[in-house]
């Protein structure tokens, strides 16, 4: 199932640029491209925060997420995006360091529909092109757990299919070969913004370079990536966080971005939905993340694991992303600033 938002008549229209809600916040003022402040909602329904106000900085890379911590200029960055400086601030005692987990499963996104890629031998051999250890030691820094389909290692229904398609150059050569493509081809790859994305995915590149796939990386910001990739479909491989839980309905639908039209699998999916046996629910989850992996409809990665970092003195901030949110409800500081 989608979002759904209950909005007023009279605040619609402004919503985008000044929203209006119900939350333990409410909306002060928004800088473009530097921040957004937000102050405590007097009117709010629930407990209130211990928090009169709090400003998000919009930060862009991680050289300036590093100097703007070191200095003073921020109190928290809880989804840290550069672990390769993560030992400097957990050997300074004015730091805390935690590191958590995420919902997300990373993936190659895959054009299902667009040749070669509506050959499975071709998908096949990109799956085994694929070394999970060196995406993970290389663009994570190690912490992330591998992941063979769309179901997070977190959650008790994940069955293990890293085995699948393990790395192995000569496989993915062979399903090549099959596929008549024995002397490679050439494909883009374009990047949304994210550190992640942008490090997988020249890793990826180098790891499709060996068995022949010439691939051409394109970064974009996220408003094309939208429009291109998501929107209309107008790519061949893309690297990208699936951050939903429980989102592996999203290959039931052929209109999605992936092109996969598979009806096996929308019968699956059918029946989780009218399920009320929590044993069938799970024996058919199952089912369903066998499925896609063995028709490799996209290239399965990682897991993410979540870093944060704060001044020692903040308190309240989640460990875990079980949704991608900053959830400041139960955030104070303990010298009471």
């Amino acid at each position: 199932l989608g979002d759904a938002v209950i909005v007023g008549e009279e605040s619609s229209a402004s919503n985008a640029f000044y929203p209006v809600g119900t939350g333990p916040f409410k909306f002060e003022r928004w800088v473009r491209g530097d921040s957004i402040k937000l102050s405590r909602n007097e009117n709010y329904w629930g407990a209130p925060p211990r928090l009169e106000a709090a400003t998000f900085k919009i930060i862009t890379d991680p050289l300036s997420a590093y100097t703007a911590m070191m200095a003073g200029d921020i109190d928290t960055f809880p989804n840290y995006p550069a672990p390769e400086n993560l030992f400097l601030f957990d050997r300074d005692p004015d730091f805390e360091v935690i590191v958590g987990l995420t919902a997300g499963e990373t993936i190659l996104s895959t054009n299902n529909q667009k040749a070669p890629f509506d050959n499975i031998l071709v998908r096949k051999a990109m799956a085994h092109a694929i070394n999970r250890d060196e995406l993970i030691d290389g663009a994570m820094f190690g912490n992330a757990e591998p992941i063979g389909s769309h179901f997070a290692p977190s959650h008790p229904d994940y069955v293990d299919l890293t085995g699948l398609y393990p790395h192995d150059l000569n496989k993915a050569r062979a399903y090549l070969k099959e596929a008549g493509l024995e002397d490679g081809f050439t494909a883009s790859l374009k990047l949304p913004p994210p550190i992640y994305a942008r490090r997988t995915g020249e890793l990826i590149a180098s790891q499709l370079g060996k068995i022949g796939i010439k691939v051409e990386i394109e970064n974009m910001e996220w408003a094309q990536w939208i429009d291109q990739v998501l929107r209309n479909r107008n790519y061949d491989l893309t690297v990208v966080s699936h951050v939903e839980p429980m989102d592996i309905n999203i290959y039931a639908n052929p209109n999605y971005y992936f092109g996969y039209d598979n009806e096996e699998f929308q019968n699956v999916m059918a029946r989780i939905n009218v399920s009320a046996d929590q044993a069938q629910t799970s024996a058919l989850y199952k089912q369903a993340q066998r499925k896609i992996a063995e028709d490799a409809v996209n290239g399965y990665l990682y897991q993410q694991g979540k870093y944060g970092v704060w001044k020692r003195g903040v308190k309240g901030m989640w460990r875990n992303y079980p949704i991608r949110a900053n959830d400041l409800r139960d955030v104070y500081m303990e010298d009471g600033e």
